[in-house]
């Protein structure tokens, strides 16, 4: 009952926004500024209209929206991986973690569109260069989240698994790694909204032929102010319901952790 409410309450405070958002801008009559009304009849122009064919979809949708995912779906996929296993490499050995803890801090702080030109020249224009950049964006949070995590595994869980001889790998499924999933998705969560960020600005470089980012930059070169608008809010929707599909997973996998908090408390 409580989160249908809470559902309820969303939906409403939307609901309020876009109307003041759609009034605001009838008032202004800025052309820069477009009602929501006329971005949304743009974005069934974009992506919507016309015969819907494989998965349901438009091949306008085909062509710029399922590209775009991919490339954030592998990039994150990438990423994610390299950074769990990175983690868990260096959260199981403090010297090691303490030796790279500052290199690792110092990549971390690179914002990653200052190594474009890097990427552009190790790479070449194209979905490798894509790739590369986004899972070298993303993998930082997972890595130092998964490692931090790894780090804080209780001393008596390690002795009980060293009394019952567990085997190294043993260990690490069935104590590191449950001990590690809270701070690793709490990691993941965040790579997932940066890789959002990163595969856009990816498709703003020369050499992409399709994706958001490519209707973007379209847009910005034709002046195309409603178009623009229209990439904007897509981008904005994706985002939601990508960290909606992500929580209700984490919910799922770490429910036996939320369930040992209520029964210690």
């Amino acid at each position: 009952m409580r989160g249908m409410r809470t559902t309820a309450f969303r939906i409403i405070v939307l609901a309020v926004l876009v109307l003041v958002w759609e009034a605001a801008t009838w008032l202004a009559g800025s052309a820069f500024f477009p009602p929501p009304s006329t971005i949304v009849t743009r974005m069934h122009a974009m992506w919507l209209s016309g015969p819907f064919t494989t998965l349901f979809l438009t091949d306008a949708a085909i062509g710029d929206i399922l590209p775009s995912l991919g490339r954030m779906g592998l990039g994150f996929a990438g990423g994610a991986l390299a950074g769990v296993v990175l983690g868990l490499a260096l959260g199981l050995s403090s010297q090691v973690y303490d030796y790279l803890d500052g290199v690792l801090q110092f990549l971390r702080a690179i914002p990653p569109p200052a190594l474009v030109t890097v990427f552009l020249v190790l790479f070449g224009f194209g979905l490798r260069m894509q790739l590369a950049f986004i899972m070298f964006s993303i993998v930082w949070p997972v890595l130092l989240n998964t490692a931090d995590g790894a780090r804080s595994v209780e001393p008596l869980h390690l002795q009980t698994s060293q009394v019952f001889r567990l085997s190294r790998a043993e260990r690490l499924l069935r104590v590191v790694l449950p001990s590690a999933l809270p701070k690793m998705f709490a990691g993941l969560r965040l790579a997932l909204s940066l890789s959002l960020i990163v595969m856009v600005f990816s498709e703003l470089l020369p050499g992409t032929t399709n994706g958001i980012g490519f209707q973007l930059t379209s847009a910005y070169a034709t002046f195309d102010l409603p178009a623009m608008w229209a990439g904007i809010v897509l981008l904005g929707v994706l985002g939601y319901l990508l960290n909606e599909v992500f929580l209700v997973v984490e919910r799922r996998v770490l429910a036996w952790h939320h369930a040992a908090q209520h029964v210690v408390i």
